[in-house]
């Protein structure tokens, strides 16, 4: 009798999930490359995104559900063993429509030839499907944050950090709000055509149901499914680019009108840049920074398919570039590199890579971009500092050390803004509260 052969999703799922552990791969870039290598039909395309960055997400619980079907501990296993048990067991436990008899089968199939490899996977799954109803767990430990922590399969210290911040509710919200699926959001391309005309336009070609954002008129929701967003004729014909409401609030909050000088220091791939330029009416001048020349190419791409002129970008770091623009622009924004850890509904790995310690080394480089940066605002201009982080080491901590020692600038928060901006002028984009990715802006205007 012949093999079964797995399914191709899954073979594409577990090899990446393998990448991202052993390699320290990011999850979309391996999961780009292995699709590349071997293309796969839209639906199963879907399924492989599915299983890996559910099991990604839910990579914590997933093992504490597990581990008592194994009699060895989970965290000796073969990364290959550990990536198949895993993805199978997040079938079995949040995709009701996968046949748990099909899921354990392609997973002793993919373990491969090892002596007792096979027997030891299917031993495992199969005493996990037996387990009962499908909410069953092991008895959580006492400590509330530590229940709650494998509950939402999180970090035991960032789930402590948020409790304390936000409580125990809230910070349960967070946490299941960044275990979610993240919406498909695009931004229209106003230069060319409405969103109300963008959306007719993928009705008709895509065959998809547009919805508008809340918040930012030139943004609508896509629902998932079919091809990707890239494979759109839209997309190719400058029509629209992809980018989440929390990120266009942003580019809103630095007011770049038609006509300013505005410099994106942290620029790459370039999606607040040809942002900018088009609030700005492609009028004025847009200095587009990145020291990694891969990344900037990409940022003269994406102006050139958007049809943004005004962008010229500037090869090196911020410190080295800022100098010779000293005082020359109306707009500063530094989106600057972070923890990532308000994004981690599209980098769910991340969440399993950083440590409290990360935060503050990230903070050494934020405050040295900022304050190279803040030396290029005109007086009267304004600065923007922008995170994918939620956290104050890498926010409120890095903008209070450039107010103390520059006397010149100031909090300059607008008058009204589509959400809500807290006591001390500061947007605060939450996953659970907006529905956006999780971003953290300022904006401060320099005074003299």
């Amino acid at each position: 009798m012949t093999a079964r052969r797995p399914a191709p999703a899954r073979a594409v799922a577990v090899h990446v999930l393998e990448r991202v552990a052993r390699d320290d791969a990011f999850a979309d870039l391996a999961l780009e490359a292995a699709l590349a290598r071997r293309p796969l039909d839209a639906r199963d395309a879907a399924l492989a995104t599915e299983l890996l960055y559910g099991t990604l997400r839910w990579q914590r619980y997933l093992d504490w559900v597990l581990a008592p079907h194994s009699r060895r501990a989970l965290s000796s296993l073969d990364t290959r063993v550990l990536a198949l048990l895993r993805l199978t067991a997040y079938q079995l436990v949040f995709l009701e429509r996968i046949p748990a008899f099909a899921a354990v089968d392609d997973a002793v199939a993919l373990a491969g030839g090892k002596p007792g490899v096979a027997g030891f996977v299917n031993a495992v799954l199969r005493s996990f499907a037996r387990r009962g109803a499908p909410e069953r767990e092991p008895t959580p430990p006492a400590d509330v944050v530590e229940a709650l922590a494998l509950r939402c399969s999180f970090p035991s210290w960032l789930a402590e950090r948020w409790v304390v911040r936000f409580g125990a509710d809230e910070a349960r919200a967070l946490m299941l709000a960044m275990n979610e699926r993240p919406p498909l959001t695009i931004r229209a391309n106003t230069r060319r055509l409405s969103p109300e005309a963008l959306a007719e336009r993928l009705a008709r070609e895509e065959g998809r149901t547009p919805r508008p954002t809340p918040y930012v008129p030139e943004g609508l929701v896509v629902d998932h499914g079919g091809g990707p967003p890239a494979s759109w004729r839209v997309f190719a014909d400058g029509d629209c680019a992809i980018q989440d409401e929390a990120s266009m609030l942003v580019t809103h909050l630095a007011g770049a009108q038609p006509g300013d000088t505005v410099a994106d220091v942290c620029a790459a791939p370039g999606t607040k840049t040809t942002h900018l330029g088009q609030l700005m009416a492609n009028l004025g001048r847009i200095l587009a920074f990145d020291r990694d020349p891969e990344r900037l190419a990409r940022v003269r791409e994406s102006a050139a398919r958007l049809e943004i002129s005004i962008v010229e970008t500037r090869e090196g770091s911020v410190e080295s570039l800022a100098p010779g623009l000293a005082a020359s622009c109306d707009v500063v924004l530094v989106d600057v590199p972070c923890s990532n850890l308000g994004v981690l509904r599209r980098h769910p790995e991340v969440k399993w890579r950083r440590q409290p310690a990360d935060l503050a080394e990230s903070a050494v480089s934020q405050r040295r971009i900022l304050s190279a940066a803040a030396g290029m605002v005109k007086p009267g201009g304004r600065l923007v500092y922008a995170t994918c982080s939620l956290e104050p080491e890498e926010n409120d901590a890095v903008v209070s050390d450039l107010l103390a020692v520059r006397a010149d600038f100031a909090p300059d928060p607008p008058r009204t803004f589509p959400i809500a901006l807290d006591a001390t002028g500061t947007l605060r984009c939450l996953p659970h509260r907006h529905g956006t990715d999780g971003f953290t802006a300022v904006r401060l205007r320099r005074t003299l």
